[in-house]
């Protein structure tokens, strides 16, 4: 008489399919609230959606490789997979900024929107794919910060030599702006503001920047985060390696970081309360840029996004596909919520 696969179990005699093991490196410190602890716990739920059968091992920055050559690494095979933002290869892919926080760029609606049903996706996965790495949206974070600065800076002239960690495409703003800006991941951001090789850094978000202790290196906090008002990260694999998982395995991922994308955009917005209040009682002051300053960041952008249109063929096309649904967001956006 045949017997069940479960009574099979429970005598210890069914056999399972083996274990695929995936070796991953993120570009944030799985202590790190949201930006992190995502990432190391996307493993922790696909390994129980599959029964064990993959399981994603999370290693912190520079674990296996130093942080800025998780793309390379990924890229190549020498690690399977990583936790990381597209903006992170920006100095590989002009338009990787594009993928993670345009400045002045969409909310968290109309940014995921662009991403799952207006083309974002399919176009960084097409680019990306020329260096072998698929990717999967995994967390969407609430807005950032613009800034810890030492000094009040209250007009243009202010930022004139100012040496800060700043991410991204807000990076090429600040520089034509006058500040000796450059983008750095977070271990190699907070190692330049011990050494004092950069008197000036935005990270992230108000539970992060406390969590980071940013308060002790400068006490001006500057909003909006002009220019991440939102942010993606992304789970990375190299292509072939993605090929090799079967249809579930690669179900049980995308559905953990579909279901990640929602959490933390919520999360994101209801763990800035305290952090807040705690960084007033420590003595930060809370700034809001003046319009003259948001004008000149805005017309900085439109500059830099111009002239890396006329540069690169990826950055144009995906900075015209953010246009063009902007636009037809907007008429819905304009009618659909109360200003």
């Amino acid at each position: 008489m045949k017997q069940s696969l479960a009574a099979l179990a429970a005598l210890g005699l069914a056999t399972s399919a083996q274990a695929t093991d995936l070796v991953m490196q993120s570009i944030y410190a799985g202590t790190l609230p949201l930006l992190g602890d995502t990432g190391r716990e996307l493993g922790e739920r696909v390994s129980t959606l599959t029964n064990g059968e993959l399981n994603i091992e999370f290693n912190d920055p520079g674990a296996i490789v130093a942080s800025n050559e998780i793309w390379d690494a990924v890229s190549t095979g020498a690690v399977d997979a990583g936790w990381y933002s597209p903006g992170f290869a920006q100095g590989i892919i002009p338009a990787a900024g594009l993928f993670t926080a345009p400045p002045f760029g969409p909310d968290v609606k109309e940014y995921t929107a662009w991403w799952y049903y207006g083309g974002g996706r399919e176009l960084w996965n097409e680019i990306g794919g020329r260096y072998d790495i698929h990717s999967v949206l995994c967390t969407i974070l609430v807005p950032e910060a613009s800034g810890w600065f030492r000094k009040p800076i209250e007009k243009v002239e202010d930022l004139q030599g100012l040496k800060m960690r700043i991410f991204g495409l807000g990076a090429r703003v600040m520089q034509k702006l006058g500040v000796q800006a450059q983008s750095l991941p977070p271990a190699d951001t907070m190692t330049a503001l011990r050494l004092g090789t950069i008197d000036s850094a935005e990270m992230s978000f108000p539970a992060i920047d406390l969590n980071l202790e940013l308060n002790t290196y400068a006490d001006n906090y500057y909003f909006p985060g002009w220019h991440q008002q939102t942010s993606l990260i992304t789970f990375i694999i190299n292509t072939d390696v993605w090929a090799g998982l079967s249809k579930r395995d690669q179900a049980a991922i995308e559905e953990v970081c579909a279901a990640n994308v929602a959490l933390t955009s919520a999360r994101g917005e209801s763990m800035q309360l305290e952090p807040m209040a705690t960084l007033r009682e420590k003595g930060v002051t809370f700034h809001k840029w003046n319009d003259e300053m948001l004008d000149a960041f805005r017309g900085a952008w439109l500059e830099v996004a111009a002239e890396m249109s006329a540069e690169d063929e990826d950055f144009a096309r995906a900075w015209k596909s953010l246009q063009d649904f902007h636009e037809k967001y907007a008429d819905w956006a304009d009618y659909g919520y109360l200003k």
